[in-house]
């Protein structure tokens, strides 16, 4: 699965046809649907599931989930036609191996970043996860775990490699993303709130401008 440019891109947080079909026109790698109830982009099953059917092969449809247990990942992916599970939440990393034995599909886990004392942690996923995000940790006593449009300090992750893929995230823009992967070097790139005109709502010019951006930068090293 693959976007046209050198750095692939995940459109996440869709909820109409209008965002989606911008982000799949202009080359997004992957799309995502966020099921979270406290998030203003949280779709019901009924809806997620018209709007992944509209997805050409080849595009990564990733679903969001922050927490749940496997009553509710059941009964989502029982109506939602999903390629990637997105563990958004404090989930372990047994808790990451358990979800990707049972589902058998490819799941990418979220960690947060605010200084260096939080990138200990990112090794106990690698081994478990297929791939990793790793995205700005939310404010204390923030409701969501993403999507807040924050970033953090790129320069901390500058130079590392990690032994899977990985998606940087966390306040991106198009103004704003070559800069983000000159310092981090990722391949890969992930935003929400970035590309809204209002929480929820995916303004599809600010769509177009964030992959052709994508487009134009190579990654540095």
């Amino acid at each position: 699965m693959s976007g046209r440019g050198p750095v692939r891109a995940k459109i996440c947080g869709l909820t109409e046809p209008v965002g989606l079909a911008a982000a799949v026109e202009a080359g997004a790698a992957y799309v995502g649907f966020v099921f979270f109830e406290k998030s203003p982009r949280h779709v019901n099953f009924e809806r997620a599931a018209a709007l992944a059917a509209s997805v050409p092969a080849g595009i990564c449809k990733v679903a969001l989930t922050v927490n749940a247990d496997d009553a509710a990942l059941e009964a989502m992916l029982a109506q939602v036609g999903i390629d990637m599970l997105q563990l958004h939440g404090t989930e372990s990393p047994e808790r990451v191996a358990g979800v990707r034995a049972r589902f058998g599909l490819p799941v990418m886990k979220a960690l947060g970043v605010a200084d260096a004392t939080d990138l200990s942690a990112i090794a106990d996923y690698a081994g478990v996860a297929d791939q990793l995000m790793i995205d700005a940790k939310p404010p204390k006593g923030a409701d969501l775990p993403g999507g807040n449009g924050l970033s953090f300090d790129w320069r901390l992750i500058a130079g590392r490699r990690w032994p899977l893929p990985w998606m940087l995230a966390g306040g991106l823009t198009p103004d704003t993303v070559a800069e983000a992967v000159r310092l981090t070097g990722a391949s890969q790139v992930d935003l929400s709130s970035g590309v809204e005109s209002a929480p929820g709502v995916k303004d599809p010019a600010k769509v177009r401008a964030f992959l052709a951006a994508c487009e134009e930068v190579e990654p540095a090293f």
